[in-house]
């Protein structure tokens, strides 16, 4: 055989082996190649739907699962959401078919009543996360175990307490918290927390900044502050926070390291973010 009809076939072969080495890396990639434009769209590249969740279930106070409708790259991880004091779902339902839309199975939660405290809300992200996982109409999409949490307010201190409470997540994300505990060096979960210059109800100084200091060292953990941003800037749809939480889930639940230049090295202060702090390189 010739020399010329040999090069393209050594070509094919490792174009191949380079593809199936990469595939057997990371399994758990799902959606095509990320840019800056695809995490900041308002949708990503998976088709949804969503389905109502009843408060009847038990555990939590009910919501809405959002979830990607094709299901041709295999089974994603999931993502329960709780909204902040006297708040619903409502007020966070947004990142719903955000995350959805990038290969997440995701359930914005009700909580059982508007008062609950940020523990009781722990209890009932991670009621929502069995509920899905061994219940739901959803449940042959998801991964049980590549399993997140993000919570608003006493949601956010809520996910925190998740996280201490469930070790095995693989990810967390508390939006402008709120908690009477202020250092969390039990955690062991890579946890982003995202806090606002202009936070009155849960100060940064007060709320965000000690959570983020006091968890270990050796996390992988990242601390980002909306600039001129108030406590309800996770209430509507917001770019800064959709992009980081989309590549923080991504990095550590889906294992996606495509996504660790979005995190990595840590992005500087601009009209858009106030300051951020991270642990980079992830390990």
């Amino acid at each position: 055989m010739q020399l010329r009809t040999l090069i393209p076939i050594a070509l094919a072969i490792l174009l191949t082996s380079t593809s199936t080495a990469q595939a057997a890396a990371n399994p758990y990639e799902r959606g095509p190649a990320p840019t800056v434009a695809s995490i900041e769209a308002a949708r990503g590249p998976f088709a949804t739907a969503e389905t109502t969740v009843p408060a009847t279930v038990g555990g939590f106070g009910g919501g809405t699962i959002y979830y990607p409708t094709s299901t041709a790259e295999g089974t994603f991880g999931a993502v329960a959401i709780s909204p902040g004091f006297i708040s619903t779902q409502a007020n966070i339902s947004w990142l719903g078919p955000r995350l959805a839309s990038q290969g997440f199975v995701v359930i914005t939660i009700d909580t059982i009543t508007i008062w609950d405290q940020p523990d009781q809300r722990a209890a009932q992200l991670l009621a929502a996360l069995d509920y899905l996982t061994q219940q739901s109409t959803v449940r042959s999409r998801i991964d049980a175990t590549r399993l997140g949490v993000m919570g608003h307010s006493m949601g956010g201190g809520g996910s925190l307490r998740a996280a201490t409470q469930r070790p095995a997540l693989q990810a967390a994300i508390p939006l402008t918290p709120w908690h009477t505990t202020k250092s969390w060096p039990a955690v062991t979960v890579p946890t982003m927390v995202i806090g606002a210059e202009n936070d009155s109800i849960a100060p940064v100084a007060q709320h965000s900044e000690p959570f983020y200091t006091s968890l270990p060292s050796t996390l992988d953990k990242a601390y980002l502050e909306l600039n001129n941003a108030s406590h309800l800037a996770p209430n509507s749809a917001n770019v800064t926070i959709a992009k980081y939480s989309i590549s923080w889930l991504k990095r550590f639940i889906d294992n996606d390291t495509r996504y660790e230049q979005f995190l990595c090295p840590p992005p500087k202060p601009s009209t858009l973010i106030e300051e951020y702090r991270d642990t980079c390189p992830h390990s």
